[in-house]
């Protein structure tokens, strides 16, 4: 039976709405699910939002069930919770429905490959699990940037990915990590985190490893002056069309510094042979298990409400880390 179902578009620069469309019965290995909460990636969906993806790049920042095409009008998202019709749930998971994690756009009810549902281990909230594809990037991020125990290291840039890259590193033995911020409310919520805090002036020099994700060019030269001898410096930054650059004088050569890039969309070269995406997205998930984590989660929006409240969130306006958004 084909019924209707409602999915946020990005349709001009600063504009969205909610298109109501429909929705027939899952095909033959498809499933269907109706969700729950879902996240805003505020990083990439403010490039959306704002036209601000190079064509270059329109093909490779597809999301997996994105819609239309770049610039605009497109569907876009990939941070969906919901309850998978027909799959087993977990001990404890109210009236038997079991709660999955689908790559997918802001959408309430859809129908996926079954393979595309990652069941939410029992004790993770739904909106915590929202987290589930910044994690991803987080443990992306460090497989890139190969830390090891006793390292000090540095993450530039209090957003989400920044905070679960540092609280993800912080649980490697003995290493000394340290968010840096040019916003001193972060603070707090490193201190929830396990982490120490600073700011660009009052952040330690001679760092083994430094990661910058503030999605700034200023925050590429912070994490460029706090790198130490021969030490690396991973950019986990997206900048979309915007002209970056980088202090790469003075003393960048002399010091021997490694600049690398890491990026979600491939999995890090030493562990391709082994791991597969979805191994990947379900480790992620495991580690949210951390209570701590929800001082990340803002307060929960409807999805009704999203067109009105997306441009203060998306612009950065309304000082929000990860933006839950919840369906009837």
């Amino acid at each position: 039976m084909t019924i209707s179902a409602r999915a946020l578009w990005y349709v001009a620069p600063g504009r969205t709405e909610i298109r109501t469309e429909d929705l027939p019965a899952p095909a033959e290995g498809e499933i269907r699910v109706a969700a729950i909460a879902s996240g805003i990636s505020r990083g990439t969906e403010s490039l959306v939002f704002r036209g601000a993806v190079p064509q270059n790049e329109w093909e490779r920042m597809r999301a997996p069930f994105q819609a239309g095409d770049f610039p605009f009008p497109v569907k876009y998202g990939y941070a969906c919770v919901g309850y998978a019709e027909g799959l087993t749930a977990a001990a404890g998971e109210p009236g038997g429905k079991c709660p999955v994690f689908v790559l997918h756009p802001h959408q309430d009810r859809f129908n996926v490959p079954v393979d595309a549902v990652v069941p939410i281990p029992a004790g993770i909230p739904v909106e915590r699990a929202t987290l589930a594809a910044n994690m991803e990037t987080a443990l992306n991020g460090l497989w890139d940037g190969m830390p090891s125990p006793g390292d000090h290291i540095t993450v530039v840039g209090g957003g989400v990915v920044g905070l679960l890259t540092a609280w993800l590193a912080s649980k490697i033995p003995a290493t000394s990590v340290t968010l840096v911020d040019i916003n001193e409310a972060r603070a707090k919520v490193a201190a929830a985190l396990g982490l120490a805090f600073a700011t660009p002036a009052t952040a330690t020099t001679d760092q083994d490893l430094v990661i910058h994700a503030s999605g700034q060019p200023a925050g590429l030269d912070t994490a460029l002056a706090l790198a130490g001898q021969e030490a690396t410096v991973l950019e986990m930054s997206w900048y979309g069309d915007t002209p970056v650059t980088a202090s790469l004088g003075q003393a960048f050569h002399s010091r021997r510094l490694t600049l690398k890039s890491s990026q979600v969309g491939g999995i890090a070269a030493h562990r391709r042979p082994r791991w597969t995406y979805r191994r990947r997205l379900e480790t992620a998930l495991s580690l949210l298990r951390d209570d701590a984590l929800d001082a990340l989660l803002a307060p929960p929006i409807s999805f009704a409400d999203l067109p009105g409240e997306l441009p203060d969130i998306l612009s950065g306006k309304r000082d929000v880390l990860a933006q839950v958004v919840v369906y009837p």
